[in-house]
């Protein structure tokens, strides 16, 4: 070993070790009482930075008596008239029953506090309907303002998880598209055993370079071992493979080959911001069920003044939005427990509707992007005749050739997009016009479990 010039190895040392030790002997040599008296003077913010910075101050950034001071300064204008000085208060905090409760008990409570009192603050906003969708028009700033984010745990056989944080969300009119890719960090597709996703409400603090603190709500929870099984491929390039597990969630893998590029989810505006914050890290919101009231006297009586509204998007641009209204279906055309809801006739031009683009799916991950042809995003909302959402759909679907099409005012291919789902089916036929160049949707029809209207309405049909 080689000194340095002029200072001998035992000098050197002696200081080295007097350096290493002094601040955290310092620190740890101040009584409680004064370190928790120094802290009092600082805010939300300060208090929650703190607390990151060693174990020492992550204890002292949870102690109920500073929190209870930063709870009472915010929200208790009645307590704070009681109290003189900060020195009152802090006696108070001793002798009152806050040590009953654990540590981080009152930290928790401000921030619950906090969240409930801006959601009550945007919770107006989410009355204001839109006649064209149905649904709150100002879903998207409600979202952004709560500083609403969403993330998923992947879970592997072996009982290893990884939370990854969204990559990249597209918000369209009715929905929401929301992708995640992890590159190594996620299992095998073939390892993974559940997916969740998990609603995240950040609090917005002056906290540069920490992660806002946030309440996570679980939205779904998914069993991969079955969904694996019912999985189909909606489509490729010549990167990636989607797999369709259910409606709405998709997972892109390398083609021939078993690692994920990336997973994701597109989710309904319906009731999205109670979804995303309302449940707790393990159990979801549940909607409470309001049913209509019972109507003996109209014969066919949820058969009709339904709303629909249906959006086609790829991830990048939208590609047809359209409303149609008083759509109905009369008893004798109840068909193999669906009734039927034609929105757009194959026979009547004037209700066919133009495309404005190619339907695609872009998809991009950390390191490669690309785009999947014959495939594209649905969203649908369908509103029962007192104006309420009935069924909500948004999910990635596919387009099929129909071989056995035959029709003289549309000279090009014709396709079919056929969505199923437990509460319905939409069949929605697409045609080409060579001369124009142009894609049209030439048929829409809807078909609604008669189970769902049932219980829904109250009816026997």
């Amino acid at each position: 070993m080689f000194a340095l010039k002029g200072v001998s190895p035992r000098v050197r040392t002696v200081k080295s070790r007097t350096a290493d030790r002094t601040p955290r002997s310092f620190m740890e040599r101040l009584p409680s009482e004064i370190l928790i008296k120094i802290l009092s003077y600082l805010d939300a913010s300060a208090l929650f930075s703190i607390s990151h910075v060693n174990k020492l101050f992550h204890m002292l950034g949870n102690d109920n008596a500073l929190w209870y001071k930063v709870y009472i300064a915010k929200f208790g204008k009645k307590e704070k008239r009681k109290f003189k000085n900060v020195d009152e208060l802090l006696l108070r905090v001793a002798t009152v029953e806050l040590w009953d409760h654990n540590a981080g008990y009152w930290k928790c409570l401000y921030f619950k506090t906090v969240a409930a009192c801006d959601v009550n603050k945007w919770k107006r906003h989410l009355g204001l309907i839109s006649h064209h969708t149905g649904l709150p028009s100002q879903t998207e700033r409600v979202l952004r303002e709560l500083h609403i984010t969403w993330e998923l745990t992947v879970s592997e056989e072996g009982g290893c998880e990884v939370t990854l944080e969204l990559n990249w969300s597209q918000f369209c009119e009715t929905s929401v598209f929301l992708c995640w890719s992890g590159g190594r960090s996620l299992p095998n597709y073939q390892k993974i055993s559940t997916l969740q996703l998990h609603g995240v409400r950040r609090i917005a603090l002056n906290c540069p370079g920490l992660k806002k603190p946030g309440w996570k709500s679980l939205m779904a929870k998914l069993d991969m071992q079955t969904l694996r099984k019912s999985a189909r491929v909606i489509g490729q390039d010549r990167l990636v493979e989607l797999k369709l597990l259910q409606p709405g969630i998709i997972i892109g893998t390398w083609r021939d080959q078993c690692s994920i590029a990336f997973i994701m989810f597109t989710l309904h505006f319906h009731k999205l911001v109670e979804r995303s914050i309302k449940g707790s890290s393990v159990c979801p919101d549940m909607e409470l069920m309001v049913k209509c009231p019972f109507n003996d006297i109209d014969s066919n009586y949820g058969l009709h003044g339904y709303q629909l509204h249906i959006v086609l998007n790829t991830t990048v641009c939208k590609l047809m939005s359209a409303s149609f209204s008083q759509l109905f279906c009369h008893r004798a055309q109840i068909c193999n427990e669906f009734i039927k809801l034609t929105a757009i006739s194959r026979t009547n031009l004037s209700q066919h509707i133009p495309l404005s683009g190619s339907i695609t799916l872009p998809w991009r991950c950390e390191v490669m992007q690309g785009t999947v042809e014959n495939c594209c995003i649905m969203s649908l909302t369908l509103l029962d005749e007192f104006k309420k959402p009935f069924w909500c759909v948004s999910s990635p679907v596919s387009l099929e050739l129909e071989k056995t099409s035959l029709s003289y005012d549309y000279d090009g291919e014709h396709f079919l997009i056929h969505y199923l789902d437990s509460d319905g089916q939409v069949k929605l036929k697409i045609g080409w016009i060579k001369e124009q160049q142009q894609s049209f949707v030439i048929s829409l029809v809807i078909y609604v479990s008669v189970s769902k209207v049932n219980k829904h309405f109250g009816r026997h049909y």
